[in-house]
């Protein structure tokens, strides 16, 4: 019994101390795999936060190039733009230098043709007169001026030229001063176009006709009192149109 006892004692003391030596390896086992299954979660934590790093970068990479390819586009658009507007600026450079080349050319020619109406006017059958040289007169202001564009000059200057055409085309009664023999006479005037210019004092008691060959007035004979009347009249819309007899002058013929 004794000898039972002891083997007994015997082997639950070795049994204890074999569980105590087989449980201390299984504590260290279990620190061990739960300090690699935290340096496995930091890990894969790490890996996450890389991966996620790297498709923030990926899609910023491929919002760069799709800014990259539109700015390539429009670089191009701009490049297409400036090109066209340089061959704008070409042209207009060319059309400021034709028009100054065309000046140059047009101020000559405007001076020319202000001497030629004016000298044309002083030998013209002298209707409203005082009106056409006060026109040549303020052209000839006109191409002083610096605020007056070449276009507008040649624009008056073409005008007035227009208005002698109408002196030709007209039929037209006005009231003027007449000097006849160095006496200033008040008159109606008369003119249909350039074939008949006369005058009519304002008492109707004498009328003149305009002989351009000598430049001077000559007096009518009474016959042709009633017919001036009535064509005054008819000019100034106070009578109806009708035939009357005028004194027109004969065409010079060629020598």
């Amino acid at each position: 019994m004794i000898k039972r006892s002891l083997v007994a004692t015997a082997l639950a003391g070795a049994m204890v101390v074999s569980g105590t030596a087989i449980s201390e390896p299984l504590t260290d086992v279990q620190k061990a795999s739960a300090a690699i299954h935290k340096d496995a979660a930091k890990s894969q934590a790490k890996i996450d936060n890389v991966v996620d790093q790297t498709q923030i970068l990926l899609e910023e990479y491929r919002t760069t190039l799709d800014e990259i390819e539109n700015q390539k586009i429009y670089n191009d658009h701009v490049s297409v733009l400036v090109a066209d507007q340089n061959e704008a600026v070409a042209s207009l450079q060319d059309q400021i230098d034709s028009i100054d080349r065309t000046a140059r050319g047009v101020v000559p020619l405007m001076y020319r043709m202000i001497d030629t109406l004016e000298q044309f006017v002083a030998l013209d059958v002298p209707i409203n007169m005082d009106e056409r040289q006060d026109r040549i007169s303020k052209l000839r202001d006109a191409m002083t001026m610096s605020n007056v564009s070449v276009s507008e000059q040649f624009r008056l200057v073409i005008e007035a030229y227009m208005v002698e055409n109408e002196y030709g085309t007209k039929i037209r009664a006005y009231e003027g001063k007449l000097n006849y023999q160095g006496t200033d006479i008040s008159v109606d005037y008369f003119h249909l176009g350039r074939i008949a210019f006369v005058a009519q004092s304002l008492d109707q008691k004498n009328v003149w006709v305009w002989d351009n060959a000598t430049r001077e007035w000559v007096k009518l004979g009474d016959e042709y009192l009633r017919p001036i009347t009535t064509a005054i009249r008819m000019a100034r819309k106070q009578a109806p149109f009708d035939l009357v007899t005028l004194p027109i002058s004969a065409a010079e013929t060629a020598k």
